[in-house]
């Protein structure tokens, strides 16, 4: 079955935090490092992406949580894999390399429980995220117009970051945590440039970033703005991510099932962060806070952001299974 098969026919379940996962085992220095990287002159404790190569194994035990809660879809560990985001540890030169062992990781972890069950298949999506710079707004407030990295740049590094997950087995790719949508739409040209280019065409999924109570993006865009700003492309989903807890995203998300026409997808945080930044929601006050959003059949692809682990996504998968998905419609986005 491939999944726009299985997505008209149930709500997917999509995995948790990866970080917040990696936190709960208190690394140090040496476990990013390894002996390969003992004499690299940067430190390296925080570069959550490294693990795929260092402690290959602590990343497989993550993805087999989630999936034995009742994942559908697995994220690889490759949010920070671009040599942009990488720049920071000076190890740049790595990008296709994490981004490949990310994705055989999780292909492996993946392809293991679609064995043990055949008629509940397991997809992998390449996780793609923002990176640290912004291609629509100046990081100096001295200088409003200067760009601390070009589209061509992030195309560049983005189509670098595909050809590795493809390579390695995603079967998906996904385009997350959006704040500025000219990032997002270089990742997304990226993609058109890779599969024209030759390379295996697979599904594309999006999801943006509310920042605020004020319901726009950083970049300054509301849902419906960022929803068309990305529509030229045939998506097979676009969502909602992190930022806010499930509570907050209510009101976003009504905006996208109203007027996408592809699949919708919402991946909340555990609630909104408390004063030392940690989530402290239940897995049963999220999924009491998800479940309005399927009582009102918003979703067709339901997870977690930060704060969310696989006590999580398991509330969230038994309450997908009790629920029909949402029905796309055909409308125009701008009436």
């Amino acid at each position: 079955m491939d999944i726009k098969s299985a997505l008209e026919k149930r709500i997917l379940v999509l995995d948790g935090a990866m970080g917040t996962m990696i936190q709960q085992y208190k690394l140090e220095e040496e476990d990013f490092r390894s002996d390969r990287f003992k004499n690299h002159e940067s430190p390296l404790k925080g570069n959550n992406d490294l693990l795929s190569i260092t402690r290959p194994d602590i990343i497989e035990v993550i993805h087999k949580e989630y999936l034995a809660a009742g994942a559908d879809i697995i994220e690889t560990n490759t949010f920070s894999s671009t040599s942009i985001a990488q720049e920071d540890y000076n190890l740049q030169h790595l990008a296709y390399e994490l981004n490949y062992e990310s994705a055989r990781i999780a292909k492996k972890a993946a392809d293991e429980y679609t064995s043990i069950d055949p008629e509940k298949p397991r997809w992998v999506a390449g996780s793609i995220g923002p990176t640290n710079k912004t291609a629509s707004l100046s990081p100096d407030v001295n200088d409003p117009g200067f760009r601390a990295i070009t589209f061509d740049a992030l195309v560049e590094a983005y189509k670098e970051q595909i050809s590795g997950l493809i390579d390695g087995g995603a079967d998906l790719l996904l385009i997350e945590t959006v704040f500025d949508t000219l990032n997002a739409k270089a990742a997304l040209f990226a993609t058109q440039d890779y599969f024209e280019d030759g390379g295996k065409k697979v599904p594309v999924m999006i999801s943006g970033t509310i920042t605020d109570a004020s319901g726009r993006t950083l970049s300054g865009q509301t849902t419906e703005a960022f929803l068309i700003s990305v529509s030229h492309v045939d998506l097979l989903s676009i969502g909602l991510n992190c930022a806010l807890g499930a509570k907050q995203l209510r009101p976003y998300l009504q905006v996208l099932s109203r007027k996408s026409p592809f699949a919708t997808s919402a991946h909340p945080n555990a609630g909104l962060p408390n004063e030392f930044g940690e989530y402290d929601q239940t897995p049963d006050s999220m999924r009491a806070e998800v479940e309005e959003f399927l009582k009102e059949g918003l979703l067709n692809i339901i997870g977690g952001c930060c704060g969310t682990t696989p006590e999580h996504i398991k509330q969230l998968a038994d309450l997908a299974s009790r629920y029909q998905p949402r029905t796309q419609v055909e409308e125009n986005i701008e009436n």
